[in-house]
This record gives structure tokens, C-alpha cells and sequence, in this order.
């Protein structure tokens, strides 16, 4: 997987996530139209940057103000590699996002620290004022967050100032709340494994995606199963993950959101 230095902003390559020490950064994408949105910065954008950079200078103090915020944060805490899916990606290549979405849970699972940046919460010494912003951030309902929040040992929640505001371990009764995880579920102490199927599916029954086909995509890790991405198929990869699903967990519970047979028929 490729990641970023936090303290050059040039690219490292590294085949295995238990081998290195690295920190992520999870975030709602900014939408087009949205208040003063600015569009993320790609792969594609960062290799421009760091190819026009002078041999002598640095290529992160020209990386998006997200980026340099992320990696300044990371290399306060002791981390030399950081990796943000925008930037990291190149989403250009079928074969490289594919391999990326399969093996994105474990990178989540092996990550120091997961950096979730709210940047609908305030940087207020007013509790029930940011906890009232923490409960209706839209990072609890993205599709993608679910396995960002629930993959790694540590996440620590940011304020739209970098500030932060806790981890999924001091937070926990307040997020517990907010999305219906379990605590033991949150803090690692309960398996993912010994939750029901329909259980783990209600956590996302609320979450979108701006790609129909991600409803499916960011749910493999979370049950544990692996499959192609093929982005076109629309509702049919819900139907593919529900087939892996069943192959892999013997729980019927899974028949709760749906027959797969009868889908799966209509759609040949």
C-alpha cells in the first residue's frame, strides 16, 4: 500500500501493514456545491506536486491544507508514515482500487491511530454544545466510517480545529448512543465474529454513499469476506456480498434485510 512521510510528503510503498508503524486519517469527503468546498486532493495531484517540486524542498508544505494537517498531527504523535484514501489511491487504476477495498479492513486493523477529523464539530469548551455537534456529525453517516470505526484499537475523534476530542474508548457511551455499537463491540472486548449478521447490518442501514456500489464494498471487511469491485453493477454487489456472506458465516439472520435467491434470479 502507498503512504504518505508525514514529514517530506513523498510516496512509500509497503507490502505488509504489521511491519511498519503508520497512522490513517478517515473524513467525509467534501461534496460538490457545499459550503465552501474544496475539491480533495487525488493521487494524481500529489505526483504532479511532487514531481514540479525543486530537489531541494519539501513537497508536503504544498499538499492540501488537509494532508499537512493530518501528517503535522501524525508526526506530533510519532508517526513517520500516514495514509488518506484521496490522496493515496490511485483511483485510476481498476486493479489498484480493487486490491485497495479488499485490504483496506486489515490496514484499518493494523493502523497505530485512525485520525477521524469531524469538521462539523466545533473547537468549544461547552460539552453539551459539542456533544450535541459529535451526535449529528455527518462522519456517522458515511458508509465508509463503520470499518474506520470499528477496525482499529485507536481512533481519535478532531474538531475542525485539529483539537481532539476523544477516542472511541472515552467516547464510547456517547457513540454507543449514536450508532447502536455495543461498547464491548467499540472497545475491541466483544469479536465482531460474535455478533449476529443482521446486528452488524443494522449499524449500516442508516449510513449512504455517494456510489451505490459502496454500500456493498465497505461492508466486505466487516464480515470478513473478499470479492471483485466492479463498479457499474449497482444493486447486484449487495446481492454478490450477501452470497459471500452466507458462504462464509452460517447465520440465517442474514435473510433479515432480504432474499438473496429470488434477487439474484431476477437480476440473470
Amino acid at each position: 500500500m502507498r503512504l504518505l512521510d508525514t514529514t517530506t510528503g513523498e510516496f512509500r510503498w509497503v507490502q505488509d501493514p504489521r511491519r511498519v508503524r503508520y497512522a490513517i486519517l478517515s473524513h467525509v469527503w467534501a461534496k460538490k456545491g457545499g459550503v465552501n468546498y474544496v475539491p480533495e486532493q487525488t493521487y494524481q495531484d500529489v505526483c504532479a506536486i511532487q514531481e514540479s517540486v525543486p530537489r531541494e524542498e519539501l513537497a508536503l508544505p504544498h499538499l492540501s491544507r488537509k494532508i499537512r494537517h493530518f501528517c503535522e498531527v501524525a508526526r506530533n504523535d510519532g508517526f513517520n508514515l500516514g495514509w488518506a484514501d484521496s490522496a493515496c489511491i490511485d483511483k485510476t487504476s481498476s486493479s489498484e482500487l480493487s486490491e485497495a477495498i479488499n485490504s483496506m479492513y486489515n490496514w484499518y486493523r493494523y493502523v497505530g491511530a485512525c485520525y477521524a477529523i469531524l469538521h462539523d464539530v466545533s473547537d468549544t469548551d461547552d460539552k453539551e454544545q459539542r456533544d450535541e455537534q459529535f451526535r449529528s456529525s455527518k462522519w456517522f453517516t458515511h458508509g465508509w466510517t463503520l470499518q474506520e470505526l470499528l477496525a482499529p484499537s485507536v481512533v481519535l475523534f478532531l474538531s475542525d480545529k485539529w483539537k481532539v476530542i476523544g477516542s472511541k474508548h472515552t467516547l464510547a457511551e456517547l457513540i454507543e448512543d449514536v450508532t447502536g455499537i455495543g461498547r464491548a463491540v467499540l472497545t475491541l472486548e466483544q469479536p465482531l465474529e460474535d455478533v449476529s449478521v443482521a446486528r452488524r447490518m443494522s449499524w449500516a442501514a442508516r449510513r449512504e454513499t455517494s456510489r451505490e456500489e459502496d454500500e456493498a464494498y465497505s461492508l466486505m471487511g466487516i464480515f470478513g469476506v473478499n470479492m471483485p469491485t466492479t463498479y457499474g453493477e449497482g444493486r447486484y454487489a449487495f446481492i454478490r456480498l450477501q452470497e459471500k456472506i452466507l458462504k462464509h458465516i452460517p447465520d440465517q439472520t442474514i435473510f433479515a434485510w432480504g432474499p438473496i435467491l429470488t434477487a439474484t434470479t431476477s437480476h440473470s
